[in-house]
């Protein structure tokens, strides 16, 4: 159980340096084309369809890999 919760930390860490590190450039999460932004008077709808997909491939993808280096 201690090397699970050492590894998903690490990889939360991981992930928080990489967001950050995304944030700086020009086209990063929250800012992909697709991204739904409705912006009127005194209101603003942000929905971003486009970075959730790609979050939810990476996560799925680094998951699916941790899980098959824990089988063997």
């Amino acid at each position: 159980m201690g090397k699970i919760l050492i590894l998903l930390g690490s990889f939360l860490v991981l992930f928080g340096v990489v967001l950050i590190l995304f944030e700086k450039l020009p086209i990063g999460f929250g800012k992909l084309p697709g991204d739904i932004v409705f912006k009127r008077d005194g209101f603003t709808f942000y929905f971003p369809v486009v970075t959730f997909l790609v979050i939810s491939l990476l996560l799925t993808l680094i998951l699916n890999l941790l899980f098959w280096l824990l089988r063997k």
